[in-house]
């Protein structure tokens, strides 16, 4: 994440007097409701009319502002824990590799224990 993004973020929630509210509990259940509103838009939907989502004009723009308020709510959740998003998705990343080996996981959609 951009150190002008978040130095951004934290000014408009500042700007705001919203730190107060901003706890941990409360910035996860933000963000699980900004992840439900993104859910909604793809409801319904096949997959080929989901891989065409950004393609539409009355859809795209309220897919974008739920990525964004998503990403808002997820960064502002690592910034009040101190975590660094990017270490916390690196090392994720690196335990699935590690789970996940390419010659045993390649074109399967099966969770790691059962590999």
């Amino acid at each position: 994440m951009s150190d002008q993004l978040l130095a951004r973020l934290r000014q408009f929630v500042n700007d705001r007097d919203w730190e107060q509210f901003h706890d941990p509990k409360n910035l996860s259940m933000a963000l699980a409701a900004e992840v439900g509103e993104l859910l909604a838009c793809f409801r319904w939907l096949t997959p080929p009319e989901s891989e065409d989502i950004l393609r539409h004009e009355e859809t795209s723009k309220r897919v974008l502002e739920e990525l964004g308020d998503v990403a808002i709510c997820l960064m502002k959740l690592c910034d009040r824990l101190g975590v660094s998003i990017e270490e916390v998705a690196s090392e994720k990343l690196a335990l699935n590799e590690a789970r996940y080996p390419v010659d045993r996981a390649r074109g399967r959609a099966t969770k790691y224990s059962d590999l």
